[in-house]
């Protein structure tokens, strides 16, 4: 369990982690354009006294060494990049770069690993383990900063036996944090579709080749490929977000776009969906007179946690949060690039609940209106550091 002097070690550093989020939370950048909020990290690892390398532009990695001749080695990552979202809250630390915000929480994530990294820093010698600490770019874009990462060697020298993560999660009360051993999040693609048909008056659809018409008998359609075509125990999700049509009421156009997700939690299904989809679109066109371009962008692997780290982090955390603190969590269908982890060595992400109904603090990541109870910071502190000193 974490001693006593550790538990004072967190409540010291739990302002300066404040001040940290707050700065970041202030002052966003998107995926791959991370180079003041890296410049600001590398700052602070500086002025610590903790040695790291540049990769994958953006990207941060280091390694703190302990006393004794181990070579077993953890990995802690946090993401760094922000999202295309207008903030609407009010605040002191509401951000300052218009059209950008820490909607996703990876200013806390980055603001608990530099805190837990001082706090390691200084009791180095009470280390069993080499801790390799990564702050990740992009991970709310593809290709996914973890997958780029990990070709340029982030794993290797030394070699990372077990990696872990954390991440918000505002459908838990801060003071809680959230475990699902197993399979827990979806692959997730891009669909793209383009409905190319012959536009003309609205009056005259005899004339014309419906794209709008044919997109809907689309959108309709592919949903079979789910209910019809899935195994009932395979998760899997077909949505579609973004249609635009620019025809008017009295107009048909001659070409609708189509923009959606699919989501599944097995490679061999997701590689005949792939196919059905494709399949099924341009069939339907095709019946209506019109063509389809279809584009899937293959994305995120599912993210599987390795069931014995993750049931041994379960243990540990509950010995130092309290066994009604540790929440099993089902699958969800949500994405995250950490799965590139998950799949070249045993990784458990963590869920940190940042929920407060007394103080409102309770919209969802990805709204213009996210925010955290602050405790959430000092439980995440006390996560990262309950698995290194374990």
């Amino acid at each position: 369990m974490i001693n006593t002097i550790l538990s004072q070690h967190i409540d010291d550093v739990f302002k300066e982690v404040l001040k940290i989020r707050e700065y970041l939370h202030q002052h966003p950048e998107l995926s791959f354009k991370e180079f003041e909020t890296s410049k600001y990290i590398k700052s602070k690892l500086n002025d610590w006294g903790i040695a790291f390398s540049e990769i994958a532009t953006t990207g941060i990695v280091g390694v703190i060494e302990p006393s004794n001749n181990t070579h077993h080695c953890i990995g802690l990552r946090a993401d760094i990049d922000a999202l295309p979202i207008t903030e609407e809250n009010n605040t002191n630390y509401c951000s300052v770069n218009k059209g950008v915000m820490h909607a996703c929480g990876h200013d806390v994530h980055s603001a608990m690993l530099l805190g837990a990294l001082k706090i390691i820093k200084q009791h180095q010698e009470k280390l069993n383990c080499k801790v390799k600490f990564i702050f990740q770019p992009g991970e709310e874009k593809l290709p996914g900063g973890a997958s780029i990462m990990i070709k340029e060697g982030v794993l290797e020298n030394p070699k990372v036996d077990e990696m872990y993560a954390l991440h918000v999660f505002p459908e838990l009360e801060a003071g809680k944090v959230g475990l699902k051993s197993g399979m827990y999040m979806a692959s997730c693609d891009e669909i793209y579709i383009s409905v190319n048909g012959k536009g003309g008056h609205g009056a005259m659809p005899h004339q014309n080749i419906d794209p709008i018409l044919t997109s809907a008998h689309i959108i309709t359609s592919l949903q079979s490929v789910i209910s019809r075509n899935c195994p009932p125990n395979i998760p899997a999700v077909l949505s579609f977000g973004k249609i635009e049509g620019l025809g008017a009421t009295n107009v048909i156009p001659n070409k609708v776009k189509l923009e959606g997700t699919f989501r599944t939690m097995n490679e061999t299904w997701r590689t005949k969906a792939h196919h059905l989809i494709k399949k099924q679109t341009t069939f339907i066109a095709n019946g209506f007179g019109a063509n389809a371009n279809i584009n899937i962008i293959k994305g995120y692997p599912f993210l599987k946690n390795d069931i014995e780290l993750t049931e041994k982090t379960r243990t540990i955390l509950k010995q130092n949060l309290g066994k009604n603190n540790v929440i099993d969590l089902p699958i969800r269908m949500t994405g995250e690039d950490f799965a590139f982890f998950a799949q070249k060595i045993p990784t458990t992400f963590i869920r940190i609940g940042v929920k407060n109904e007394s103080k409102n603090i309770v919209y969802p990541v990805h709204h213009s209106k996210f925010d955290i109870d602050p405790l959430a910071l000092k439980i995440g502190l006390k996560t990262i550091l309950s698995v290194v000193f374990y």
